[in-house]
């Protein structure tokens, strides 16, 4: 390519994807680092493509399917001193906002656990966070059981260990919303990777690539995996590396803007849940 000459994304007859937009809503080829280009990429990233000059895209796949290659490790960029603190800042603001305005309806939900199953309208369960840290996550209580153990059966379609107004919590994400609290507390952050049971970690830290790097920043209530689509069972390694390419994506392209349009999408995946269960 010529010095100076534009990066472009050519797609089914001339779809776009360069610094100045998007003209279509094709994938391919590669395009300009950076936190809007990689938000409105709508594929996967291709294993091995995170570097600092482009973004090298493919079609998007069933987890699962694709096979699963070891990629180079490129550095995490540092996040400005500035950054971190308006991430912090809104974390503080938006984790008290909501559970000011969400006290109601949190009320509603205890209720209604309590009358569907007996137990606990909470449960805290073992992950880790930020520099290997581990701490408690809080969540609503869906299924008839609270596993947080060195074994922990993720939940499949139909499981009979989830209640009835469980199976609701799942499906809309409602039951991450205590999580509020652990943002409040420092512990996680309204967007970043999703923190999973340390049982799971174990064992994906083994077989998955660059799992561990995830642990770089704190984790989010949503984040850029679930807005893509990665929600709900990890069958396999392959399904578990979509979620770390799309993580791993975020953090070296963070951004506030990001952020912020990663709580917008993840409203519409409220209303979308067809993968969560």
């Amino acid at each position: 390519m010529a010095r100076g000459a534009r990066p472009q994304s050519r797609v089914g007859g001339g779809d776009e994807l360069g610094s100045n937009g998007i003209a279509g809503s094709g994938i391919g080829g590669a395009v300009p680092a950076g936190g809007l280009s990689l938000l409105l990429a709508p594929g996967l990233l291709t294993p091995g493509a995170l570097s600092s000059g482009t973004l090298a895209l493919t079609p998007a796949v069933e987890a699962g399917t694709a096979p699963v290659v070891a990629r180079a490790r490129p550095a995490i960029a540092r996040r400005p001193g500035a950054g971190l603190v308006a991430k912090r800042v809104l974390d503080v603001v938006g984790a008290v906002l909501g559970l000011i305005l969400l006290l109601p309806f949190f009320l509603v939900i205890a209720v209604l656990i309590k009358c569907d199953s007996p137990g606990p309208v909470l449960f805290r369960q073992s992950r880790i966070g930020l520099g290997n840290r581990p701490f408690r996550v809080w969540k609503f209580r869906t299924m008839t059981c609270c596993e947080n153990g060195s074994v922990i059966r993720q939940a499949r379609r139909d499981d009979p260990r989830v209640t009835r107004i469980g199976r609701v919590l799942r499906r809309t994400s409602l039951d991450e919303l205590p999580q509020l609290v652990n943002v409040l507390l420092g512990s996680m952050s309204l967007v970043g990777p999703r923190p999973h049971a340390m049982a799971h970690d174990a064992e994906f830290t083994v077989t998955v690539a660059r799992y561990a790097e995830r642990h770089a920043v704190r984790p989010g209530i949503t984040g850029w995996a679930q807005v893509r689509g990665c929600r709900g069972e990890t069958p396999n390694a392959a399904a578990m590396q979509r979620r770390v390419d799309l993580d791993l994506a975020y953090i070296e392209h963070w951004s506030l803007l990001l952020d912020l349009i990663i709580l917008g999408m993840t409203l519409r995946e409220i209303f979308r849940p067809q993968a969560a269960y």
